[in-house]
């Protein structure tokens, strides 16, 4: 097929806690012409667990090589979870990067607390393991020494990517405002934690994540048989990449709940001065530089737990008898996360005597419940958009548009991470106006108020 006959496009890197994705993104419909993922493994040996980075790095470049010959692509764009950090001497890895959910951090937790600065200054609430990057560099620094003592630049996990693709480092803000205690987001600079430890000069220069940090080294260029002029652009927390359309072309007030391993809400035009960061709120950073205020829990993680994950379609009869006999599942069944993060989940029923449809409906209500309480720790107003894997559960959609009150609507179009990501291309100008949303979801086919009261009362 003649060049000029392909479709201009961009690739989105998309690395999510559980799952990575390479997405090939066709720049005027923007439209998936093409997708692959793999698993987003964990190494157990080393110095402690960590991401498998050389295997993803060789999925990358034969993924790169695949669509090379499908699309004539411009840019490549990066986008991944939080809290993960590459700390290199400028060629190379000093240590591996670190999964968050190791739990060695909690080691230094004490010593840490005394240093890490007020909820007020940072809007980052402690976390568990090495949710807190900060917790992270100081565990690392303190267990290995003289391995951090060769460390000449840090790289979040985004720009890590765009280091390996590029051999440019750069920094941007929705990775450095995502929990991470190294940021005061308000004020847009460094925190004293990040100063005082002298880790905010080990990072590299704060760019926009549209800018573009570079082109294709010309080897990986050659390699995969990518344009030579192709350009990498900083790249973006994952989140917020599923923010980015909407902070660009609706107004405020409205919320928007991005769904993975994760459930992370955004209040856009909340309320930062009531967050509660017992409960796991925090204010992360749009795309814009701005404090959002957020609330989460791992949705995803705690519905695969409650559901074993059937597949199975509940049934009427099903859904009633959830309803009617104030079947529950009470949180939290993800330890030190979310706002009842110092609960021990159990069920209100033995679940060995639940169906798998029963079980399905009473994990969707628990997520619904749960996603209610993070709007109402946020402060969060107006139309509630979903994204990700929970837009397709009809059951949670309809559950929360009951108990709030206001439109809840689905986006099952495309992952909400991939579209932001490729947005980077073109840059919060050549936005567009979007596809329109869908209709809002039905309430709930059962009046959930005794049940949401009940659930409620003893949960609070």
């Amino acid at each position: 097929m003649p060049h000029a006959s392909l479709p201009k496009a961009t690739i989105v890197l998309d690395i999510g806690k559980t799952n990575a994705k390479l997405a090939l993104v066709d720049d005027e419909t923007r439209a998936i012409l093409a997708i692959r993922t793999t698993a987003n493994e964990v190494l157990t040996e080393g110095l402690y667990p960590h991401f498998d980075v050389e295997r993803i790095w060789k999925w990358i470049l034969e993924g790169l090589a695949e669509f090379a010959g499908q699309a004539a692509v411009g840019c490549i764009s990066t986008t991944t979870h939080g809290a993960a950090i590459a700390v290199t001497d400028g060629d190379d890895l000093v240590m591996p990067i670190l999964d968050y959910e190791f739990k060695g951090p909690d080691s230094v937790a004490e010593a840490y607390r005394a240093l890490r600065g007020a909820f007020w200054e940072t809007l980052s609430p402690e976390l568990p393991g090495g949710l807190n990057v900060g917790r992270q560099l100081f565990w690392q620094e303190r267990t290995y020494p003289s391995a951090f003592g060769r460390a000449k630049t840090i790289l979040f996990y985004p720009q890590y990517w765009v280091w390996r693709l590029t051999g440019v480092a750069v920094s941007e803000p929705t990775t450095l405002g995502c929990h991470t205690d190294l940021w005061n987001p308000e004020a847009g600079t460094f925190s004293r934690l990040a100063d005082d430890r002298g880790w905010s000069k080990l990072f590299p220069p704060i760019v926009h994540p549209w800018d573009t940090a570079g082109t294709l080294l010309p080897a990986l260029a050659a390699r995969t048989g990518l344009p030579a002029d192709c350009r990498v652009v900083a790249g973006i927390h994952d989140s917020n990449a599923s923010l980015l359309p909407h902070v660009l072309r609706r107004r405020a007030p409205f919320s928007v709940i991005s769904t993975g391993t994760w459930l992370i809400l955004f209040a856009v035009g909340g309320s930062i001065a009531d967050l509660d960061p017992a409960r796991d709120c925090l204010a992360n950073v749009d795309a814009l530089g701005r404090a959002v205020p957020s609330a989460r829990f791992m949705a995803g993680r705690e519905y695969s737990l409650l559901t074993g994950d059937s597949k199975a379609v509940p049934t009427e009869a099903e859904i009633a008898r959830v309803v009617n006999e104030r079947i529950m599942a009470l949180p939290s069944f993800a330890p030190g996360t979310g706002p009842f993060a110092f609960r021990e989940g159990h069920w209100s029923h033995d679940p060995g005597s639940l169906t798998p449809g029963e079980r399905i409906v009473a994990a969707s209500l628990y997520c619904a419940l749960t996603a209610e309480t993070c709007l109402q720790l946020t402060g969060a107003a107006g139309p509630i958009v979903v994204e990700g894997p929970i837009s397709r559960n009809a059951l949670f959609l309809s559950a929360l548009t009951s108990i709030v009150g206001r439109p809840v609507v689905a986006r099952t179009d495309a992952t909400g991470t991939t579209e932001g990501a490729a947005l980077l291309a073109k840059g919060p100008e050549g936005v567009g106006p979007g596809l329109p949303d869908a209709d809002p979801a039905p309430p709930f086919a059962h009046d959930l108020t005794a049940y949401a009261t009940a659930w409620r009362e003893t949960t609070e």
